[in-house]
């Protein structure tokens, strides 16, 4: 992995909040690209992790206490805001945003914000409602015209029971990317360049209270809408329901159905590249019922008409508007490259994205087939005309990233011819 940030120090932040949790992983990815990671926690973020653990990953000292006698015996607050090149407050609650914005500094992390001269990235996360909050939203303001940068939060589902709205702090890999942009600004070889991808499932109705769709969650391909925006590209995203929050950059239209699907993608022609991650269901209702099948006694199930959805992918890839490069996914159980190869040929597309979502798969853990389907983890296989590149187990974020930049790649290619 390229060490984008080399020698960077950040000083970590981490608040009193289920969140919290996260920050262990966003400690690995930064020391990953070879940051220099600095941690303070406060009283609250110790309840949820350990500093052992903080400690351990960071490689440093863990900073919890504003009067401790040996850290501030050289004004260690000071020392802290000064020798840091980012200060990164992951996560940020509202009790923190509402010190910072007014000044305050009864506790070390507060202390660390107001000595600090340099950039400071906030990543909130909270429950809704205190998102929303008059005050909540006052302090926001403020620190934004102070100069403070955020990322997120973002909308889904909160740790709490059927909690859901913008509150959720942004995913580790996110809150990379907006430190890259910060104190490594990257290249944007995608700049100027329109991208349409698909994602998540689509629902076919039965009744107004069942329908036909597949185990697909929707975490790849919001992953590859991402990382493609990250790399400067106009992201138009179509999701089928999924259970995950908009990535952050996109723009993201959402539907139910193949056919809406297919419309909405069909619209968003001329573009330079389309990405068919979403898991169309292949079938649906010839005649969905307006009202609910009932079931009845001794009768068995009803006879369901079905007939074929239309094939997205194929009829991109063989339009009169085609993009410069169309590529599409394949989920399948058995001969992996073989039916990517058909599907290659078939659908009219530049190159497929295998990968095996069999129980035999082996890949990651957490979801419904082998981990792939609903999983954090996933292993492709990339089959072009000129043959197959099989890439190892990567988290889907890397995947995504890898991805995105094989498309940057592709349409330099292009351009150059």
């Amino acid at each position: 992995m390229i060490k984008s940030l080399s020698e960077k120090r950040i000083l970590l932040i981490i608040g009193g909040g289920i969140a919290a949790y996260k920050t262990l992983d966003l400690i690995r990815r930064l020391r990953e690209r070879g940051a220099l990671v600095r941690p303070v926690m406060t009283e609250a973020a110790q309840q949820f992790i350990t500093p052992l653990a903080v400690g351990a990953l960071a490689a440093d000292h863990v900073f919890t206490d504003l009067f401790d006698r040996q850290d501030e015996q050289d004004v260690g607050h000071i020392r802290l805001a000064r020798e840091a090149d980012l200060v990164v407050v992951a996560p940020a609650t509202a009790d923190l945003m509402a010190k910072h914005a007014h000044g305050l500094a009864n506790d070390l992390a507060s202390a660390v914000l107001l000595a600090t001269d340099g950039p400071v990235l906030l990543a909130p996360a909270m429950n809704p409602k205190m998102w929303a909050h008059p005050a909540t939203r006052r302090n926001h303001k403020v620190l934004v015209n102070d100069g403070i940068a955020f990322i997120g939060p973002m909308r889904g589902e909160m740790a709490e029971s059927g909690e859901a709205g913008e509150g959720r702090m942004a995913e580790p890999l996110e809150i990379v990317a907006a430190i890259e942009a910060l104190l490594a600004p990257v290249e944007k070889p995608l700049a100027g360049r329109r991208i349409i991808v698909t994602s998540g499932p689509t629902h076919e109705p039965i009744d107004p209270v069942r329908y036909i769709a597949n185990r697909s969650s929707g975490k790849q391909g919001h992953a590859i809408a991402a990382a493609l925006a990250r790399l400067g590209a106009d992201v138009q995203l179509v999701s089928g329901p999924v259970a995950i929050a908009d990535p952050a950059g996109v723009l993201t239209t959402h539907v139910e159905t193949a056919r809406q699907m297919q419309a909405v993608v069909e619209n968003l022609l001329p573009a330079d590249a389309a990405i068919f991650v979403a898991a169309v269901a292949d079938w649906r209702m010839a005649d969905a019922a307006d009202k609910k099948i009932k079931k009845v006694a001794g009768k068995g199930p009803p006879a369901l008409q079905m007939v074929e959805n239309p094939d997205i992918l194929a009829g991109i890839g063989h339009h009169a508007q085609r993009p410069l490069l169309v590529i599409g996914f394949a989920a399948e159980t058995q001969d992996l490259i073989k039916n990517a190869q058909a599907k290659l040929e078939r659908k009219g597309a530049d190159l497929i994205v295998a990968n095996d979502v069999s129980h035999d798969s082996g890949i990651g853990s957490g979801g419904v087939l082998g981990g792939v389907m609903g999983g954090d983890r996933n292993r492709v296989c990339i089959v072009t005309r000129q043959g197959a590149q099989e890439w190892p187990e990567l988290s889907k974020q890397e995947v995504a990233q890898r991805l995105a930049e094989l498309v940057a790649e592709r349409l330099k290619e292009h351009q150059k011819n």
